[in-house]
């Protein structure tokens, strides 16, 4: 039985539901045929992403194949109250609710996995955390899953070197049409649309630091330098950061990079990327802002400890204030900004993500026996159908070769 916050909500839930779908041709053509098909008919699915429209359109395109679906959040500042209603009356159990703490958050997932589900659809690996550890005695059913995210996958391998993933996994977040569009473009659109919605303030002019210069950082750095700031990288990598340099971004260490930002985007997946000594040289009300995964890139418990006082200062924002009087400002409690402070990726970008979702579950569920327990690549063919899908539905098509043409690139011309 679902566990929402209010069901009156539930048709504007529904009203955004069907916004999103006439703006993702690929998921939908996945659903017509599925519809027709039913792939899942007597299967379950439990899907724990981030509770919005998009995912909740996915998760209606799952029951039209005929899977039993149980769908919770994978952040509960992403939640959206009207959307987990919405859900809810279309069939589909839903186990969310906005700004829960996080020990109700947990309890959340634990009912949506109570089904014992064949299938996991996991965002950020919480869901295959609990099924490998707490909650293991609901993965007897378990055939596999897919996953869509860096710091979920990075997840994953560990799990699978240690020997504790007892199931195999599709890596979703590296499949082409997911990190080549949904990390940078997704998340460079998504994550300023929300920094500037939540501050009501200029990104031109300003010096922005992006920390970590994957695919989710090169989005965000390229939104930030189009729309007129100094842009700022700091990265581990050598050879992304001379991409960065060469790109027309000045590349630091977060050391010399701390004094110098009016804004800081963190989007590495890893912990501590700032840390006390960078609050310590910060200036006077800058901002601070995370878009990796979890909140543990920049260590808001330590600046709450080091800060005489914290208060609010706008929605989504808290402002802590220094000894010598200095201001920070933390959108988001250090969360997902692009989630809990706006509306998430555009449902372009998502249409790739969550068709390749769709389609992996299917795989995993029809191969999982004979792939046996690990991480997954996505297999090519089902990058190239999402790929077709896509350009279908917004009216391209791409060249084909001729035998001729395919002969002479196999080096057997003439």
């Amino acid at each position: 039985m679902s566990i929402i916050k209010d069901p009156s909500l539930a048709e504007s839930g529904r009203m955004k539901i069907a916004w999103v779908r006439d703006f993702m041709p690929a998921l939908g053509a996945i659903r017509a045929r599925m519809e027709r098909e039913k792939p899942f008919a007597g299967k379950k699915i439990t899907m724990s992403i981030h509770m919005e429209a998009k995912t909740a359109y996915l998760a209606t395109c799952l029951k039209a194949g005929g899977a039993e679906v149980h769908a919770t959040g994978s952040n509960p500042l992403s939640t959206q109250d009207d959307v987990a209603a919405g859900l809810a009356s279309l069939g589909v159990e839903t186990y969310a609710i906005y700004g829960v703490s996080e020990e109700d958050y947990r309890r959340l997932q634990k009912a949506a996995l109570a089904c014992h589900p064949d299938i996991v659809i996991d965002d950020g690996g919480d869901l295959v955390a609990l099924l490998t550890g707490e909650c293991a005695d609901l993965a007897d059913r378990v055939i596999g899953g897919a996953e869509e995210t860096t710091t979920g996958i990075l997840r994953l391998k560990a799990w699978a070197r240690d020997g504790r993933l007892p199931f195999p996994m599709m890596d979703v977040n590296d499949a082409k049409c997911k990190h080549y569009y949904d990390n940078r473009y997704g998340t460079g659109q998504s994550v300023w649309d929300a920094i500037m919605h939540t501050t009501n303030l200029l990104v031109a002019g300003k010096t922005v630091v992006v920390a970590g210069y994957g695919w989710c950082g090169r989005g965000v750095a390229m939104r930030a330098k189009g729309m007129g700031a100094n842009v700022i990288v700091t990265e581990i990598d050598p050879i992304k950061a001379l991409e960065a340099s060469m790109e027309g971004m000045r590349v630091m260490p977060m050391d010399e990079a701390a004094p110098l930002g009016d804004l800081f985007v963190t989007v590495t997946g890893c912990c501590d990327v700032i840390t006390k000594r960078h609050f310590e040289k910060m200036k006077n009300n800058a901002f601070l802002s995370n878009a990796g995964h979890f909140n543990v890139e920049v260590n808001v418990e330590e600046l709450g400890k080091y800060a005489v006082r914290s208060f609010p200062r706008r929605q989504d924002i808290v402002g802590y204030e220094l000894p010598d009087g200095r201001v920070l400002n933390v959108l988001a409690e250090g969360r997902l900004v692009n989630l809990a402070s706006g509306n998430g990726h555009p449902a372009e970008i998502m249409d790739m993500s969550f068709a390749l979702q769709a389609l992996s579950a299917e795989y995993v569920m029809n191969h999982g026996s004979r792939l046996g327990a690990g991480v997954w690549e996505v297999p090519a063919e089902i990058d190239d159908t999402v790929s077709r899908l896509k350009l279908e539905g917004i009216g391209m098509a791409v060249d084909t070769l001729t035998p001729e043409q395919e002969a002479y690139l196999l080096g057997e011309e003439g």
